[in-house]
């Protein structure tokens, strides 16, 4: 028996996935199980959550810009680490079409894909570098004594100057006129904002002497080299994905969820005194959680659980940790209750999975609903250009059948892109690592400040340099999956000629634009479709 489960787009698209064996219930009877092989073409938009994950973290907030490159290697000065370079941000211009300035560069390959570059740089080059700096400072420089633009003796220029700042502008020539050279052999495989400069700037300023060769050495990781084990093992792949065992019942509960949610929103809230938290009201409530220990003392407080007069709908417990709600009923405005519960390992934030916390939370207000009567009159405030119910419900329906066709198809592509990375061998460079490691944070960052709406503080503790650091440390096994995978889709492009069309890129920029209605993120479609236009060449 064949049936066909899903298909990433049209019959045209490069994605297309079908069932081989009959669907085998799970153990959980309203999930199915099924196999799929993978045409050699199905990875176009395998690769597409990642880079819509970095579309958004540009975009969607200014949380991601905490975590971009450039202001990490400002960070990086400041602590005194190694100093990166740019042949733009040295003093003096560089001529074009100069000759070979004669350098000697030993190239040896280290782990994780990077390349050490031993750079020595002939005398020469270091004296005609300093007589240049000081040409510069000589028009430049109003030397008392002396007239604009009338020469100035070299000692005394140099004693006006001061010999640190002259060897330090000395040094800074010296590495812009010869790192485009000493790059050279690595041109065209090395990564962006890959290349530092390993020596001390401050060694080479103190050690540089104009009529004595100069040596310091650079550090820059290269594209890596895919290897598939096996050979060409990404053609024969087979894939098990759950989903639901009933789409039209599944659809159908979704839609009448929202319907009622929606009727919700034009209900009014009515102030409850005298009695507790009853299943149905909405309460108005502060919440605090600790971590605990294994040995039941408290530990640190969890910041991602503090809210202060959080609505509390008894209506939506699902949406809430697993008891939370439970353990509310009853309680009353100005009391406070204390009780302990553990974090599901399905919870969305990683960090908290299987953690037990104990919770602390305070009544202020309680509110009973008032709902509307659902009839067509109320249809047009409930959905855009619907007039009556029943049109409303169709519609939902619609959008909650599209919804689990699209479910369903990141179901499968997720779990294409998981088995590519169990056939692919890649020594992934650190930079690489820690690229996709921030985006993934900041996606998270956003993700969870749209959801729990977190306060400004909050985000700003959660932000912090130790805690990006954790996050890259502790999901360093699925950064490292991550980062694998969108190499091995690219691998795939490069071997079989693939393309990206213009309607899959259109698709792409309105999957984007999606992720920020979603969590209420604000968005420059003009610029979404410009970072969506960066990030494909760039990935494949």
């Amino acid at each position: 028996m064949a049936m066909a489960v899903a298909h990433a787009s049209t019959a045209a698209s490069k994605l297309a996935v079908s069932v081989g064996v009959a669907p085998q219930h799970s153990s959980r009877a309203q999930r199915v199980r099924f196999v799929a092989p993978v045409s050699v073409s199905s990875e176009l938009q395998l690769s597409k959550k990642s880079r819509r994950l970095r579309v958004g973290a540009v975009n969607g907030s200014n949380l991601a810009a905490l975590y971009s490159h450039s202001q990490y290697r400002e960070q990086r000065s400041r602590r005194g680490e190694a100093m990166v370079v740019r042949a733009s941000e040295v003093a003096v211009k560089e001529e074009s079409g100069t000759p070979s300035l004669g350098l000697e560069v030993v190239e040896t390959l280290e782990p994780n894909s990077r390349v050490h570059l031993k750079v020595r740089v002939p005398a020469s080059v270091c004296k005609d570098c300093y007589d240049q700096v000081l040409k510069e400072f000589g028009k430049q420089a109003k030397v008392p004594g002396f007239r604009p633009g009338k020469p100035v003796p070299q000692s005394v220029l140099i004693n006006y100057i001061g010999t640190d700042q002259i060897r330090s502008s000395a040094v800074e020539a010296v590495l812009k006129k010869t790192l485009p050279e000493a790059m050279s052999s690595v041109a065209g495989r090395s990564l962006k904002d890959s290349e530092h400069i390993v020596t001390k700037f401050a060694d080479l300023a103190a050690d540089f002497v104009p009529e004595k060769p100069l040596s310091y050495d650079v550090a820059v990781d290269v594209a890596p080299e895919v290897k598939w084990n096996p050979e060409n093992g990404y053609k024969n792949l087979k894939v098990t994905v759950e989903c639901e065992a009933d789409d039209a019942v599944a659809a159908q509960k979704a839609a009448d969820a929202e319907l009622q949610s929606r009727v919700k929103d034009l209900g009014s809230l009515k102030v409850v005194i005298g009695r507790g938290v009853e299943m149905g009201d909405v309460a108005i409530v502060d919440v605090s959680a600790v971590r605990l220990n294994e040995d039941g003392t408290t530990g640190d407080e969890i910041l991602s659980c503090k809210q202060k007069g959080f609505q509390l709908d008894t209506d939506e417990g699902g949406s809430f940790l697993p008891g939370f709600v439970e353990a509310l009923i009853g309680i009353q405005n100005g009391e406070s209750r204390s009780f302990d519960l553990v974090f599901p390992e399905t919870w969305e934030q990683e960090s908290l999975r299987g953690m037990k916390a104990r919770f602390t939370v305070e009544g202020r207000e309680l509110f009973v609903r008032q709902l509307p009567e659902l009839n067509d009159e109320l249809a047009p405030q409930l959905v855009e250009n619907c007039t009556t119910v029943a049109e409303i419900k169709e519609a939902l329906l619609k959008k909650h059948s599209e919804q689990i066709e699209r479910v369903k198809k990141q179901a499968t592509q997720f779990a294409i892109t998981n088995e590519l990375s169990k056939v692919v061998d890649i020594d992934i460079p650190n930079s690489l690592l820690e690229e996709q490691g921030r985006q993934m944070y900041a996606a998270k960052l956003i993700e969870l400040q749209a959801s729990m709406k977190l306060a400004k503080e909050q985000v700003v503790a959660l932000s912090s340099a130790e805690m990006v650091q954790n996050y890259l440390i502790a999901q360093k096994p699925r950064i490292t999956d991550s980062v694998k995978q969108s190499l091995a889709v690219a691998e795939i492009y490069k071997i079989e000629n693939l393309e990206v069309t213009d309607e899959e890129l259109d698709m792409e920029v309105n999957n984007a634009i999606e992720e920020f209605k979603r969590y209420d993120q604000e968005y420059d479609e003009a610029r979404v479709r410009e970072q969506v236009n960066a990030c494909l060449p760039e990935i494949l």
